[in-house]
């Protein structure tokens, strides 16, 4: 087959966790050619995400790379075999590629933990609020262009509406639920809504009071998406140069304690409830 123009971020992590493993086993990609009677350029496509790979070869790399770690290399089969064409392929062509990336790692996702300070995490937005939040940051789209957007991230929350669906973890700043993106009717709606959701198990919603001491934040706003192991988890940062997918040991092991630091400094689910209820009802 020929290879990917566009490689999505799945299929990148896949090559990225082959080069990991090729270099803890100290071998150059000419080495790891060899290994499967190919020339290194294969393999330089197959670590960029660009060329795929069938499970006997990554089977194979895997144990000249002395790998024992049977729960990663079939995490890794999956991710090399199982590609899912799902909802958002609908999208491909007409929204950025990050969104229709983030799409695919939450479906495939174990959990979802998120911190926002200034706007409503994205899959506890109504589509009033997303609608008005895309409109203000981009004025120049066309209502139609807008719309793409909203209904895309309405059909994200299919991972926590679902019959089977991930836990899912939200720490929000009280700013982000003062900030009136939408007038008082909206905004009602919207921490009615997010109260809703909380009434399920697997969604749990904290809040970061004003009032609070000793919180410094945690930089920006952080998904973070729990992989079929660990060492498969995802950080995902928008920063001024765009969407960046995290995925180096050390930062996730950073990220997954700076979330519950953050965490730390919020009211407990219970009382972040009657603290949302107490909101809506001042609008």
């Amino acid at each position: 087959m020929p290879p990917r123009r566009t490689p999505t971020a799945r299929q990148e992590r896949l090559g990225v966790e082959l080069r990991k493993m090729r270099e803890a086993a100290g071998l150059k990609a000419t080495e790891a050619a060899s290994l499967l009677g190919v020339n290194s350029v294969q393999i330089s496509q197959i670590e960029a995400g660009i060329a795929g790979v069938s499970e006997e070869r990554l089977r194979r790399l895997a144990a000249h790379y002395a790998c024992s770690d049977e729960d990663l290399i079939a995490a890794l089969v999956k991710m090399a075999t199982g590609r899912t064409r799902g909802w958002w392929e609908e999208y491909r062509g007409s929204l950025p590629h990050p969104f229709l990336d983030l799409s695919e790692l939450e479906h495939h996702a174990s959990l979802r933990w998120d911190v926002d300070f200034l706007h409503v995490p994205g899959l506890l937005q109504t589509a009033d609020y997303a609608r008005a939040l895309f409109s203000y940051v981009n004025p120049q789209f066309p209502d139609e262009e807008i719309q793409r957007w909203v209904d895309h991230r309405m059909r994200r929350r299919v991972i926590v509406e679902r019959p089977q669906p991930i836990p899912y973890e939200a720490v929000v700043h009280e700013a982000a639920l003062r900030i009136k993106v939408v007038d008082n009717v909206g905004m009602r709606a919207q921490l009615t809504h997010i109260l809703d959701l909380t009434e399920s198990s697997h969604v749990t919603v904290r809040v970061i009071p004003f009032a609070v001491t000793g919180f410094a934040g945690a930089g920006s706003a952080m998904v973070y998406a729990g992989g079929p192991v660990t060492q498969l988890d995802t950080v995902v940062r928008d920063t001024p140069h765009g969407t960046v997918f995290v995925d180096a040991e050390a930062q996730l092991s950073h990220f997954r304690t700076l979330f519950r630091k953050v965490e730390e400094a919020a009211f407990e689910p219970e009382r972040s409830r009657e603290f949302i209820h107490q909101l809506a009802k001042e609008l």
